[in-house]
C-alpha cells in the first residue's frame, strides 16, 4: 500500500506456506496509514523526490519455508511480520527493503513441533524475539530482480540474495489505494545462525540444514 509521506524509510526476513490471517470486513484488508515516527530512519526521502513507501499488507503476502525431515519435508510460516518496501516506482534499482519477523509466531501446524522451536534448540524466542533482514542493493533486469541484503537470526547476520520477480504495479485497487507487488526466494544453511540442533540416524541427519525461504509481497 502506498504512502505519500516521501520522508519515511522502510520499516523488509524470513525463515515460512502460510494462512493469511481473518479479514471481518473489506475496510480491514486496507493498511493503516504509518505515521512517519513509526518508520525506522535511514533513507533522507526529502533529497530522493522518487521515492515512494509502500508498507507490505500481511493479509494478502505470504512468508513461507521448507527444511528436510528424514526423506520428506517439513513447511512453515510465521503468523507476525511486517515491513516496507521503499523505491521509485519507475526505478527499482534504487529500492530498499526491510522486514521484520516475530520468532514466537512460528507455524508449522503441530503445537509440540512448535513449542521446541521457540526453544534454543532452534530460534531461541525469547532471547531472539525477532529477525531481520535489510536489503543494501537491489539488481533489476526487466522484470527479473536480486535483492541483496543482510539476514539476522538469534543475533548473527549473515548476507543473503533474494531472487525473484516484479509483478507490477496497480495504480488504483477497488479500495482507492495503489499497489504493488513481488515474489522472492533464497535458500540459507541453518548452521551459519548456529540453529544446530539435529540427530544423527546411520545413513543421515534426521533435519537438514538447508532451508528454502519463499516470499510473497502485495503492498
Amino acid at each position: 500500500m502506498k504512502l505519500r509521506t516521501l520522508t519515511a524509510l522502510l520499516a523488509l526476513p524470513a525463515t515460512v506456506a502460510m494462512s493469511a490471517p481473518a479479514v471481518e470486513s473489506v475496510e480491514s484488508t486496507v493498511p493503516t496509514p504509518v505515521a512517519l515516527e513509526s518508520v525506522s530512519p535511514g533513507v533522507d526521502t526529502a533529497t530522493e523526490p522518487g521515492l515512494v513507501t509502500y508498507v507490505i499488507d500481511p493479509v494478502h503476502s505470504e512468508l513461507s519455508f521448507r527444511v528436510r525431515h528424514l526423506i520428506g519435508r517439513v513447511a512453515g510460516t510465521f503468523n507476525d511480520w511486517g515491513g516496507t518496501l521503499v523505491f521509485d516506482p519507475t526505478d527499482l534499482s534504487g529500492g530498499q527493503v526491510e522486514v521484520t519477523v516475530q520468532t514466537a509466531s512460528i507455524n508449522t501446524l503441530n503445537a509440540d513441533r512448535d513449542a521446541h522451536l521457540r526453544t534454543p534448540d532452534f530460534f531461541a524466542a525469547e532471547e531472539f524475539p525477532t529477525m531481520t533482514f535489510r536489503s543494501d542493493r537491489v539488481e533489476v533486469i526487466g522484470t527479473q530482480v536480486k535483492v541483496h541484503g543482510d539476514l539476522t537470526l538469534r543475533g548473527v547476520t549473515r548476507p543473503v540474495v533474494l531472487e525473484g520477480i516484479y509483478l507490477g504495479r496497480l495504480e488504483q485497487d477497488p479500495w482507492g489505494a495503489e499497489r504493488v507487488a513481488f515474489l522472492a526466494s533464497t535458500t540459507i544453511d541453518r548452521q551459519d545462525f548456529g540453529v544446530s540442533f539435529n540427530q544423527a540416524l546411520e545413513t543421515m541427519t534426521m533435519i537438514g540444514d538447508e532451508v528454502e525461504i519463499e516470499i510473497a509481497i502485495e503492498a
